[in-house]
């Protein structure tokens, strides 16, 4: 049965004993040989294969053709949808007058509306793959719509900078999920982890564009336009039923959902490498496998359209989230001895305060993968086709 990742005997613990006193010569290293070997892989997980889950898809294809029949839109999204949207301006409501400052205000936020908006991110997630409705122009203006309690236009942004996260996963300059080199050298400590935990609503949401940017179409300026004009009537025009804490409510569930949160724990989950491995790893010559991606399997997928199941998503990224588990089910043995989660929250937990985890416990690769679109990004500006920005 395979071991959960978060179950793996400590990184901290075992890291620097297994890499270096392990080794032949690892006995009668100086401390100087030690830090030496320490710091020349103290980088990222390079590696020169392909990412996994385009191989591993074709050998479940294979083995169960049928998987391929859970590919599709799922029609119950719209009705989740519009049921978490109805119930956040619902709150928005009940809250009009109640002090910005006051502990049931921040409780409401952080029991609610965090793990509703998280709910509404990751519908957008799934819209973005278009499995919301079978026409692509439904699934951009649903996406436009159920990002109206998040209280800032991302929707159709985000959509780009995810399907290049497919095509390109860990590729460096590519893949924007990855952390930037300044987030690696300056937030690689206990308090630098708890720092990007606290405040990951805006790496996630400002890093993309430090990578490189996408031109806006009239998606992006109608995302915004609906945005602004949503914004402006809580605030303005329906004064009996909204007030400007309406939107406060709305913009902190947002902020919430991004930050210590236990939903908020499939950001880091999904690609930071949790298995105990040595810093000699790092080493892409070495030739070891490092996992890139986990799934978590626990009670949370409940609210966040089982994108716990990420290596199940990253295989078939055309399958519904209500389809995953059975994927999952079929194809158990493709599954069962990849390391995964079990708790988001130990995950976060974990993050911060495990010495051997940090920023740079990711993997990455200098070749392969593409911007969706195609093109350069040398001068940080992606050569994308507008009509599949738009599609």
């Amino acid at each position: 049965m395979a071991a959960s990742a978060t179950t793996v005997t400590s990184a901290s613990s075992k890291r620097n004993d297994a890499s270096v006193n392990g080794s032949a010569n690892g006995a009668s290293m100086s401390p100087v040989e030690r830090d030496a070997i320490e710091t020349k892989y103290r980088d990222f997980f390079w590696t020169y294969t392909e990412e996994p889950h385009r191989t591993r898809r074709l050998a479940i294809i294979k083995a169960h053709p049928e998987v391929t029949k859970l590919c599709g839109h799922e029609p119950r999204t719209k009705y989740v949808v519009a049921g978490v949207v109805a119930l956040q301006l619902a709150l928005a409501h009940l809250l009009r007058d109640t002090s910005f400052w006051s502990w049931k205000f921040w409780a409401v936020a952080y029991v609610f509306g965090a793990t509703s908006n998280q709910n509404l991110f990751l519908a957008i997630h799934e819209i973005s793959h278009n499995l919301a409705f079978r026409s692509p122009l439904a699934n951009r203006l649903f996406a436009i719509f159920a990002n109206l309690p998040i209280g800032a236009p991302y929707s159709a942004s985000f959509r780009p900078y995810h399907l290049t996260h497919h095509k390109s996963l860990g590729v460096d300059g590519l893949d924007t999920d990855l952390p930037t080199a300044f987030e690696a050298i300056f937030l690689d400590s206990i308090l630098g982890k708890a720092f990007f935990c606290t405040f990951q609503i805006f790496f996630y949401a400002l890093r993309p564009m430090m990578v490189y940017r996408v031109p806006f179409t009239w998606v992006h300026w109608l995302n915004v336009a609906v945005q602004v004009a949503f914004d402006y009537t809580l605030i303005a025009l329906l004064p009996a039923y909204f007030s400007i804490n309406s939107l406060l409510y709305l913009l902190l569930s947002s902020f919430l959902a991004g930050s210590l949160h236990p939903t908020a724990g499939h950001f880091i989950a999904e690609h930071y490498v949790y298995e105990t491995v040595t810093p000699t790893a790092r080493n892409p010559a070495n030739g070891l496998e490092i996992p890139e991606t986990y799934s978590y399997y626990g009670p949370l997928n409940f609210f966040t359209y089982n994108v716990g199941l990420h290596n199940e998503h990253h295989d078939f990224p055309a399958i519904p989230w209500s389809r995953l588990p059975v994927l999952h089910e079929i194809a158990k043995e493709f599954y069962s001895d990849l390391p995964h989660h079990r708790s988001w929250t130990y995950v976060i937990w974990r993050f911060i305060f495990d010495e051997g985890l940090g920023m740079r416990c990711r993997v990455k690769r200098k070749q392969g993968g593409r911007v969706v679109g195609g093109g350069s990004t040398k001068a940080k500006v992606a050569d994308w086709k507008e009509d599949e920005i738009e599609a």
